[in-house]
């Protein structure tokens, strides 16, 4: 029986160091076998997952022990927090432990779609050179916006206006006083940052109100030749909308590293879409961001299971 079971990959020198101190179970096989990760869990006192794992009231009911739910991330939408709260089970995400990577995933791929530059190795490889359809556009002047003004869209504008961008974002939750609205344009609506952005990131969580906030309606409010960048949630963005809106021009590139359902299924509207980067949600995994947030996740866990 384990003290603590972890069902997704982690760095493995913090699960050494777990090992030292609890009873580990360590198999990241368990997120795709429910009836294994139940019975993993029995005795369990702490859990430490990633996004994949759904920690609902199947399982909690099967960790009768659990004190201690650990997310190697941010994102809460996998935990029911409710259902833990009632159960006094605590839940410790990695607060700030994954920023560089996604806000460097973020500038990468404005970068790549504005330039055009990935869309031509095929045809040059082949010997042709398309050198005028491969004329992209400088960030540098250009309005990106961030629909969320959080810890990640915070870097995300540093690293943004060190290249020259103009930053304009939308964040009802944070007090328009606040300092970090400093060099930044405070959009009063949704549909007023999409009129001004010439690139978008996502940076909200995936709620009842943000569910398919990107639809149809506002994709058609997004300028022009704008691209799209959501490494927040699938769900966030309408994916038959945004094939839609690729296929006719009007955005002339998005970079998706989170979907609806993951893996994609097969018969997904994204498939054959032009102009897109699609990447199975790793923004925020580096070999760097993944020992940091495994270090906080443990020793969080840790503490509170040591009491």
């Amino acid at each position: 029986m384990s003290d603590i079971v972890i069902s997704e990959f982690m760095d493995e020198p913090a699960v050494d160091w777990l090992r030292e101190r609890f009873a580990v179970t360590y198999d990241p096989s368990l997120v795709d076998d429910t009836e294994r990760l139940n019975a993993a869990c029995a005795e369990a006192r702490g859990l430490i997952v990633r996004n994949r794992t759904q920690v609902r009231e199947e399982l909690l009911a099967a960790s009768p022990k659990l004190q201690a739910v650990g997310r190697l991330g941010v994102g809460l939408d996998n935990i029911d927090l409710e259902a833990c709260k009632a159960r006094d089970v605590a839940v410790f995400p990695a607060t700030g432990g994954n920023t560089v990577s996604v806000a460097e995933y973020v500038i990468t791929a404005v970068l790549i779609l504005r330039r055009k530059a990935w869309l031509g190795s095929a045809d040059v490889l082949a010997g042709a050179w398309p050198r005028q359809r491969m004329m992209g556009l400088e960030v540098s002047g250009a309005t990106l916006g961030l629909l969320g003004f959080g810890a990640i869209a915070q870097a995300v504008a540093t690293r943004a206006q060190a290249m020259g961008m103009q930053i304009a974002a939308f964040d009802p939750f944070v007090p328009p006083d606040s300092p970090v609205w400093e060099g930044v344009q405070h959009c009063a609506s949704v549909n007023a940052l999409l009129e001004v952005s010439d690139a978008l990131s996502l940076h909200v969580p995936l709620t009842g109100q943000t569910r398919n906030l990107l639809d149809e309606a506002n994709l058609a409010r997004m300028k022009p030749g704008s691209v799209l960048v959501n490494t927040a949630r699938g769900g966030i963005v309408d994916e038959a909308a945004l094939a839609a809106a690729l296929a006719s021009g009007h955005l002339a590139g998005a970079a998706l590293d989170v979907f609806d359902s993951e893996p994609l299924p097969a018969g997904s509207a994204l498939q054959g879409a032009p102009n897109l980067i699609a990447t199975p949600h790793i923004a925020g995994v580096t070999v760097e961001s993944n020992t940091r947030i495994s270090w906080i996740t443990v020793e969080n866990v840790a503490r509170h299971v040591a009491g």
